[in-house]
């Protein structure tokens, strides 16, 4: 009996860990992860560990699909409005275009 359940385990973690590198799309990719780390918890489980198998339960199934739903929804949002002038700053807001001294220069016709 041990033996088919480590076995049917180890089966359930593969076939998550495919379906994770598989997915394209960042969301369905972190459901996918956090589908894995809950295949992770019950391997850990089975295999009698149960303080890695609360570990991998909070950091592999919540928060590390978490943080990836949060990146990318940052990233496709794209950077704040109003802000500070620093990294990622638009040049339409105001500021030079690149690539200009930032004169303005008189058109001729």
């Amino acid at each position: 009996m041990d033996e088919a359940l480590n076995t049917a385990a180890l089966l359930l973690v593969a076939a998550t860990a495919t379906l994770a590198v598989l997915c394209r799309d960042p969301e369905r990719q972190a459901v996918a992860l956090s589908v894995f780390g809950l295949a992770l918890t019950v391997l850990f489980l089975v295999l009698q560990a149960p303080d890695v198998a609360l570990a991998q339960l909070v950091v592999g199934t919540a928060l590390t699909p978490l943080l990836i739903l949060l990146t990318a929804r940052k990233v496709r949002r794209g950077p704040a409005a109003g802000g500070s002038g620093g990294p990622g700053e638009r040049a339409d807001r105001g500021g030079p275009e690149p690539g200009t001294s930032g004169r303005r220069t008189r058109e001729r016709r």
